[in-house]
C-alpha cells in the first residue's frame, strides 16, 4: 500500500470541530503536506534531532534552523510501528455515540527518531490489535482539511 492511499470512510462528523492550521502558521507547512498526501514532521538542520509537534526552536539544541522533511520509510515500507493502542468504548462527545468502538493509536517514527504521533486505526475496529506492528499513513481528505489516519501494512 502506498502512504497516498485515501481513506474509503470518514471518521470526521459535521459536528465536531474542524481542524485547521493555527494563526501562526506554525503547522500551515504540516497541512500543506498531508493534503499533498505526504505525511511530514520537523527536523533540526542543526543537529538532526526529529521533533513532533511542530516547535519554532529545536528542543535538543535551541535552534531556530528547523525544516519541515517527510518522514522516512522502514526496510518493511511502513513509516511507523504501534508503540500503544486504546479501543475507544464510550463516545467522547455524543456526534460519536454510532462512531464506538474505534482505536486510537500512539504510532512511533523509527526512521525519525521515534517521535510518536496519535491517529486513527483504519479498518476492523474491534480485530486484535498488537503492539510493534508495522503501519502506513492514510490520508482522510476534507474540502478545508485533511487527517491522518493509520492502516496495518
Amino acid at each position: 500500500m502506498s502512504a497516498t492511499q485515501q481513506v474509503a470512510a470518514t471518521f470526521v462528523l459535521p459536528e465536531l470541530a474542524t481542524p485547521v492550521p493555527q494563526p501562526s502558521g506554525l503547522d500551515k507547512p504540516w497541512y500543506d503536506a498531508v493534503r499533498a498526501a505526504r505525511l511530514v514532521i520537523q527536523k533540526c538542520t542543526s543537529c538532526g534531532t526529529w521533533q513532533w509537534g511542530p516547535e519554532w526552536i529545536c528542543r535538543s539544541c535551541g535552534g531556530f534552523d528547523i525544516a519541515w522533511e517527510e518522514v522516512p520509510k522502514s526496510a518493511d515500507g511502513c513509516e511507523g510501528r504501534i508503540y500503544s493502542w486504546e479501543r475507544v468504548w464510550h463516545p467522547t462527545h455524543e456526534a460519536l455515540t454510532d462512531s464506538v468502538p474505534y482505536v486510537v493509536l500512539l504510532v512511533e517514527l523509527p526512521e525519525a527518531g521515534n517521535v510518536r504521533m496519535i491517529g486513527n486505526l483504519i479498518g476492523d475496529q474491534k480485530a486484535p490489535v498488537q503492539i510493534g506492528a508495522p503501519v502506513m499513513a492514510v490520508f482522510e481528505h476534507h474540502e478545508r482539511y485533511t487527517l491522518v489516519h493509520w492502516k496495518p501494512s
